[in-house]
């Protein structure tokens, strides 16, 4: 679910902008007929020019954003949403990345401005740049301290950045690097402009759809038709996300508005990037005000080397390795540890319990959009590895469940090792906690999701290939959203003996987002794992794909407008350039359907092949995202082909391309490696929380008591294999 994290703003002060568009009008017609002797060429001291006025222009943009939102704080008129962009903004070592990526890209912005007046017609100012200039912007807006490679030491353990996995290619999988390409990006304008950003404009010979249009009529279903997954659990549904969460995240710039123009992407519906808001279709079932749109920002991009085509920045590493517990940057990650003694051990709350066990710490930001979702509760926000962390109840539970593990087992490898250093147990345990992931999610979640396709695009694991590109494909970053197909519209708490949870046993699930007070007045993490457990999940039809909870309602508690996940998908997918439906048919060696009849056939559906035909036109134009969740899922499985190919390619290369994946055989010991493989997430739950029945197989449909055993029936981790 990752663009629940991408939904917030800033507004900006519009008296600021006056005053930097006007030092733009002054720089633009201030002598460029003398700045360059040819029309065309471009001379260094332009350039130069150009640099000096946008490292002006975003800071005050950085500044102006944050003293708005200050100035609402201090009168009390900031809107959650206001909060929420100021919480989840980027920091540290992926501020400077997106800082620098963001200077260089607004630089060729101003520059062409520039050249408008000397050259008449289209052009593209990248064509009229030589290499040496292009060192030069990279030189001048921070892009080559970010390029600089890296140079790696020898240690037993991860990077905390992903780093030097890889040791040939070090940059490989770390954070704060760009997405991989399966295939080229496809853009407009060839390297920038997303497909749809000019309206009415032809691709195959048909214009795209507008995203909520589709939405409206492909996705849209009554939720009260849902139909459960009798052989899937809910369970299954948030060990998606979870692992997403590990994988990537494409951040949004800290400012939120164009640095050239005066626009404010949340109340207004101009095209100007980075805003590429979702206009309303006619008729639309909800959203009356066809002048009125969905607010969508785009991803921020990253430096490169060579090629200007626009590449989206993922600031996670690449690597299943815990960075949702223990962050991917090192500023993150210290601020996450309990420094106060060395017994290696993570930081936990200070003012309450879960019954005796550990909650999340609190974040110590005085603006806090978990106390605006409740504000007589006043409640902050927890703070993890990962921004995302208190978007949705089930998910901030698997953080708390997993910060209490590495606890446990850093406090029992100290009774093994109690001449270990706090940074050696630490460490350990961290290496531990990432096998642990892998384990669960390669022999027991994949299989399930992947069905029978899986001896097909994961095989056995075979050894560590340093040729092998681990990182995370841009594709992944929107076919993974395959999730939303999974989610029910309903959060739900059991009491012991899996009864009711009272005084509410069930919430609709837009009313939970940033609910962090619930965990405190409503029992803790244990009443949310048993609903994980017992309940199932929504199962993925060709005409029930995602409850309206996310389609109509996604974060009415804080924003302006209830928005559509699925039209952001939709959309996030034409924002990262990403090619239609059968250019990636054809990439894995599926047919590519071209017209009604043939996509009939790949469908199984002539009334849905239809109804992508009068929206698109051709397949060729179906976004990747409703394609790949429409198709029939593979036997034994949750997705469909296309989406088995896409995302076992991800888990592959990321799997043989992990110097420290858990079966590589210099890792672990052979007995360490066996005790892991044992390791189950309903054995974890037992020695984290009060539960004491679970299901053998939580991923699976179970219904209680039947399915159910005592916690002592499952066997623990045998960590008396770690004493040195």
């Amino acid at each position: 679910m990752s663009d629940l994290y991408y939904l917030s703003f800033h507004r900006v002060n519009k008296m600021a902008f006056q005053h930097i568009l006007f030092g733009i009008l002054l720089v633009v017609t201030a002598g460029i007929q003398s700045t360059f002797a040819d029309a065309d060429e471009v001379d260094d001291s332009l350039i130069r020019d150009c640099g000096k006025e946008v490292n002006v222009l975003i800071d005050r943009a950085y500044k102006t954003t944050r003293d708005n939102f200050k100035g609402r704080l201090n009168k009390k008129t900031a809107t959650a949403g206001d909060l929420l962009a100021y919480v989840k903004q980027p920091v540290g070592a992926s501020r400077n990345a997106i800082r620098a990526a963001e200077n260089q890209g607004a630089l060729l912005q101003l520059l062409a401005e520039k050249l408008k007046l000397t050259h008449h017609g289209p052009f593209n100012v990248t064509d009229l740049l030589t290499p040496k200039q292009y060192e030069l912007i990279s030189q001048i807006t921070g892009c080559a301290s970010q390029l600089i490679p890296k140079v790696c030491k020898d240690s037993p353990y991860r990077t905390i950045t992903g780093e030097c996995n890889n040791r040939k290619y070090p940059s490989r999988g770390a954070s704060n690097t760009g997405y991989k390409r399966l295939l080229p990006a496809e853009y407009e304008d060839g390297f920038y402009r997303p497909r749809g950003w000019t309206e009415n404009k032809a691709f195959n010979g048909f214009a795209l759809p507008l995203a909520r249009a589709v939405s409206n009529e492909v996705v849209q279903f009554p939720t009260e038709s849902i139909t459960l997954d009798e052989d899937r659990a809910l369970m299954f549904m948030q060990w998606g996300q979870w692992t997403d969460h590990d994988l990537d995240l494409a951040a949004s710039s800290p400012a939120r508005l164009t640095f050239l123009k005066s626009v404010d992407c949340e109340t207004t519906c101009v095209r100007e990037s980075p805003c590429f808001p979702l206009k309303i279709p006619p008729n639309d079932p909800r959203i009356k005000n066809q002048s009125d749109c969905i607010p969508f920002f785009r991803s921020a991009p990253v430096c490169k080397k060579g090629s200007q085509v626009r590449e989206q920045i993922n600031t996670l590493t690449a690597y299943i390795d815990g960075s949702q517990i223990y962050g991917s940057d090192a500023q993150t990650a210290e601020k996450l540890r309990n420094n106060t003694n060395q017994l290696g051990l993570m930081a936990v709350n200070k003012n309450f319990t879960d019954n005796g066990l550990s909650f999340l710490p609190f974040d110590t930001v005085s603006e806090d959009v978990c106390v605006t979702a409740n504000v007589s509760a006043g409640i902050p926000c927890f703070i993890a590895g990962d921004p995302r962390v208190s978007e949705q109840p089930g998910l901030t539970s698997f953080h708390t469940l997993f910060v209490r593990e590495h606890n446990r087992i850093s406090s029992e490898l100290h009774k093994l090792n109690p001449k270990w250093s706090g940074e050696t147990l630490y460490q350990e345990t961290r290496k531990i906690i990432g096998g642990i992931l892998q384990k669960i999610t390669y022999k027991d979640w994949l299989p399930l999701l992947l069905g029978s396709e899986l001896p097909n695009v994961l095989p056995p694991y075979k050894s560590y290939n340093e040729s092998e590109d681990s990182s995370v494909a841009n594709v992944f970053t929107i076919a993974f959203r395959m999730g939303h197909t999974l989610i029910q519209p309903f959060i739900y708490r059991l009491a012991d003996g899996y009864r009711p949870y009272t005084p509410e046993p069930k919430t609709l699930l837009h009313k939970t987002f940033f609910s962090t007070w619930r965990f405190i007045q409503q029992g803790g993490i244990d009443p949310l794992l048993r609903g994980l457990m017992a309940n199932r999940a929504k199962l993925n039809r060709q005409n029930q794909l995602v409850v309206d909870e996310l389609r109509d309602h996604l974060f009415e508690i804080i924003k302006r407008i209830g928005l559509d996940l699925t039209a952001l998908n939709m959309q996030r997918g034409r924002d990262h350039g990403l090619r239609g439906y059968n250019s990636w048919r054809r990439f894995c060696g599926l047919s590519a359907p071209r017209n009604l009849k043939e996509l009939t056939d790949v469908l199984n559906n002539k009334e849905l092949a239809k109804k992508f035909m009068n929206l698109y036109g051709t397949p060729e134009n179906i976004d990747i995202w409703v394609g790949g969740v429409a198709e029939p899922l593979v036997p034994g499985g949750r997705i469909g082909k296309l989406l088995t190919c896409l995302i076992g390619n991800q888990f592959r290369r990321g799997r043989q391309g992990d110097r420290f994946y858990y079966e590589n055989p210099s890792v672990f010991t052979v007995a360490q490696r066996n005790a892991i493989e044992k390791v189950t997430l309903a054995r974890i739950i037992c020695e984290n929380t009060k539960i004491n029945e679970v299901p053998l197989n939580v991923f699976m449909g179970n219904s209680y008591p039947k399915d159910f055993v005592k916690c002592s029936t499952i066997p623990a981790l045998n960590l008396k294999l770690w004493k040195a």
